[in-house]
């Protein structure tokens, strides 16, 4: 594992002649799927564009003052477009509670209550104390963000993170805010063009000495 975090990048150019094979990207959309979110809430949502037609799409949010990662839509072999729910309400927590029973994770009923109980504590916490369930729903997004990008690399695919996008304009283009949604980010995934230069740079991150505190 750490081999790929060392060896994985932030891919600025990809080849547009190499596309990912379907079983491959099936991987990825279980990474996407099976993500880790707190209290298992899933407050996200995904636009996937596999096809220059559909990557065009996507590029209405790399326009204007955002021009600059045009290319990296466009050339990629998949693009990625994370979404947030703009509301977590007393339905969807049901939902989630029926899909989970469904699924077989309550031997008995007590256990059905408690994660209930336990979800809306902790829902409730950020929807009326502390005022952020915005906030606290864009930081799941932003796990499974992380796990796509480590499990990515596993498979020999690149990738990079964009969060240079105009996300009113991606809203506007997918209908998001409609369907109880706001676009936060982009992640393209196909397979490096060997010119890219940000492949062969050395990676650089502060010393261990100054991120770690060893308790004893």
């Amino acid at each position: 594992m750490t081999d790929i975090v060392k060896s994985r990048y932030a891919t600025k150019d990809f080849d547009s002649s190499k596309t990912i094979p379907e079983a491959l990207f099936k991987q990825i959309k279980d990474l996407l799927r099976y993500s880790p979110s707190s209290v298992n809430s899933q407050p996200w949502h995904f636009v996937i564009a596999d096809s220059p037609e559909t990557r065009k799409r996507i590029s209405a949010g790399t326009q204007g003052a955002f021009i600059f990662n045009e290319p990296k839509v466009m050339n990629a072999s998949h693009v990625i477009l994370f979404c947030a729910k703009t509301d977590i309400d007393d339905a969807y927590m049901q939902r989630l509670l029926d899909v989970e029973d469904k699924d077989g994770r309550f031997a008995e009923p007590a256990f059905k209550e408690g994660v209930s109980n336990g979800r809306s504590m902790f829902v409730n916490l950020h929807r009326y104390e502390l005022k952020d369930a915005q906030h606290w729903m864009e930081k799941q997004v932003y796990l499974n963000m992380g796990t796509v990008l480590l499990g990515a690399g596993a498979l020999g695919i690149d990738a990079v993170p964009i969060e240079g996008v105009d996300t009113k304009a991606l809203n506007e283009e997918f209908g998001l805010i409609e369907k109880g949604y706001t676009a936060l980010a982009l992640v393209a995934l196909g397979y490096r063009n060997p010119a890219d230069f940000n492949a062969g740079l050395p990676k650089s991150r502060l010393p261990e000495e100054e991120i770690f505190t060893l308790l004893s």
